[in-house]
């Protein structure tokens, strides 16, 4: 049974995921905050094992079907959409401190799944603004106001 390029790099995320998990711990405690430096960098890097290990699982189980179907039918490469994602991210970046955290932040999340799956019925592009407005509004609650980080105004809009 071999492995393909995502189990390698599956494995290799795993590894480094695990050292640096284990790191994390180490870090000394704060006695006046409840929650320590190294708390949040341990959530992280256990989802990041997870799904590193979920990676690996998947190309094993992947391999053992293509052994049995055949290797002819190689999924088909879509550079062009890479390209748009970069070009989607790279436009959030430069109007985030024009608009705001949370109206560039809805933006970018619905223009972002519409160029991945462009929705078709109305009750698909419903879903997909409220993926947006959602993702948005929980980031917006996690990082302003329970973990107090200050999230970008808008030049442009104020908030």
């Amino acid at each position: 049974m071999s492995m393909g390029r995502d189990g390698i790099a599956g494995l290799v995320l795993l590894a480094i995921s695990l050292v640096l998990l284990v790191q994390s711990f180490q870090l000394p405690s704060l006695p006046i905050v409840p929650v320590g430096p190294g708390f949040y960098p341990a959530i992280v890097l256990s989802f990041m094992a997870a799904a590193s290990a979920l990676l690996v699982l998947q190309d094993l189980a992947k391999g053992r079907a293509l052994s049995a179907v055949g290797a002819d039918e190689a999924p088909r490469r879509n550079y062009r959409l890479v390209v748009i994602a970069f070009v989607i991210v790279g436009a959030y970046v430069a109007l985030l401190p024009l608009l705001g955290f949370r109206v560039a932040t809805v933006l970018f999340v619905a223009v972002l799944q519409a160029a991945l799956g462009q929705p078709r019925t109305a009750r698909q592009w419903a879903v997909l603004a409220a993926v947006a407005v959602g993702t948005t509004a929980v980031s917006y609650f996690i990082f302003e106001r329970y973990l107090l980080v200050l999230l970008p105004r808008g030049a442009w809009t104020g908030f």
